[in-house]
């Protein structure tokens, strides 16, 4: 009798074991590079080809109100691996080379995800600290697999690829080379975790830095555009999706798709020299305009989420509150969150939008949603107030015709600037010109003079040729 009463035991201790292992989901975040707002097949675009991206979407919840908390890289990284506003804690503007990172006294995802006993892995663009103590495996991930710096070539080459260079690949911060497309073989590397740990809950952070600049394509997925008007994006383009189904695809293989949630999104929106297509927004990656900062962004997670559309205003921030909570553990963050857990918004167990404002700051510049009123702040310029509502596009300023909203925000941007520190570091006077003078572009809604270095450049002469 006592030998099956222990046999009992250790039969439905095994059970609890395997049944709480099912029922934890495993977590993957997508986190694509400079993608235009238009740029995908379920948003719209009928020149770049997603069918592995759409088949997700179709399938997930696709959010209309959807933005990430900076319209560069860095910071918007930063936004994410916390939950929390990056100024907060001064990692305000795109980080210089061989930079302190997210600080120390914040809790990554990843290490959230750790107290929870996730097996932990990320995989490529890092852009969140070059120097050891910042890097990806001391900041919550078990695995890693990719560069540290904020861009780097799609193909090996003796300028990148060099041990100790931080546009290298590192394996656990390890020099290692690789062959072929590096797309390709990011996707490589996850499937690889996947196999290697099908059997406990993950967390994934996958982050190509498809399809920020260099342009670069494999001859073959150009071949398959030819005389297309955006060649390169559209192969890039290809590439990404191809890796993301080759993703899918083994997640299916091991029966872990329907219990596997994945987040979709760009960190920021196109950029200006990518040929990236943000319509029907105005502005591009690096401004307070919608197309700087709004992004295309879904949930899949077919156990749980019913597939369809959400309309409220929401954040890349809440991505960490959402994994968290849909583990069914509690982490422990050290400090408080600006994010929410979008799962009960999603299932109608909380009614209204997941915020009702959201912040931007970024040196010079800053902006807040209130619900459908959107307010942007630029130093010497003033303020624009607009209702996206009923003018998505940003060019019919209600600053004179609406001064109460308007009084109303700047006092309430001023009140969230009060927990927020000054930056650690600024991108430098020649990018806080060219910011600037496309800021005043924008408000005057006028074609952009100039966007970048060289262009800045050649305006000046051009002027004082005059």
């Amino acid at each position: 009798m006592k030998k099956i009463n222990i046999l009992s035991v250790v039969l439905l201790f095994s059970l609890i074991t395997v049944t709480g292992q099912t029922n934890k989901p495993n977590i993957i975040i997508l986190l694509v590079d400079d993608a235009g707002y238009a740029d995908f097949g379920f948003a719209g675009s009928k020149d770049l080809k997603t069918p592995n991206l759409d088949r997700l979407a179709a399938n997930g919840v696709v959010f209309t109100d959807a933005h990430v908390s900076a319209s560069v890289c860095g910071p918007s990284r930063a936004g994410i691996m916390t939950g929390r506003y990056q100024q907060r804690f001064g990692f305000e503007c795109n980080p210089p080379r061989d930079f302190t990172g997210i600080s120390l006294d914040e809790t990554t995802i990843g290490e959230a995800m750790q107290q929870v006993g996730y097996k932990t892995a990320a995989f490529g663009k890092w852009h969140l600290g070059d120097q050891p103590e910042y890097r990806p495996n001391v900041r919550g991930f078990d695995y890693y697999w990719g560069f540290l710096s904020g861009g780097r070539s799609y193909f090996s080459n003796k300028k990148n690829d060099r041990e100790g260079e931080s546009h290298s690949i590192r394996e656990n911060d390890v020099f290692t080379t690789f062959e072929g497309y590096l797309t390709d073989r990011l996707g490589d590397k996850a499937v690889e975790f996947i196999g290697g740990n099908k059997d406990h809950p993950f967390f994934m952070y996958w982050a190509p830095n498809a399809v920020h600049t260099p342009m670069e394509a494999s001859k073959e997925d150009l071949a398959l555009f030819e005389d297309h008007p955006r060649q390169t994006l559209a192969a890039m383009t290809w590439a990404l999706d191809r890796a993301v189904g080759n993703i899918v695809s083994k997640l299916e293989e091991e029966n872990l798709l329907n219990n596997t949630l994945i987040f979709f999104l760009s960190d920021n929106g196109g950029a200006h020299n990518n040929a990236s297509i943000n319509l029907p927004l105005k502005g591009f990656k690096g401004n307070k305009y919608e197309g700087g900062h709004r992004v295309q962004f879904f949930m899949h997670w077919p156990k749980e989420i019913n597939k369809g559309t959400y309309t409220g205003l929401s954040s890349a921030l809440d991505i960490y509150a959402t994994s968290i909570a849909a583990t069914g553990e509690v982490a422990h963050p050290n400090k408080p969150l600006d994010g929410v857990n979008l799962i009960p918004y999603l299932k109608n167990e909380k009614q209204g939008a997941p915020h009702q404002q959201l912040f931007w700051r970024k040196d010079h510049e800053a902006a807040m949603r209130d619900a459908e009123h959107k307010l942007i702040r630029v130093s010497e310029l003033g303020y624009r107030l607009y209702d996206l509502e009923n003018n998505l596009g940003e060019d019919r300023d209600l600053c004179e015709v609406n001064n109460k909203q308007l009084q109303t925000m700047q006092s309430e941007l001023k009140n969230w600037e009060k927990g927020l520190m000054i930056p650690l570091w600024t991108e430098g006077d020649t990018w806080d010109t060219i910011t600037w003078m496309i800021h005043e572009d924008l408000y005057l809604n006028n074609k952009v003079r100039v966007k970048d270095i060289k262009q800045l450049k050649n305006w000046k002469q051009k002027k004082i040729s005059k």
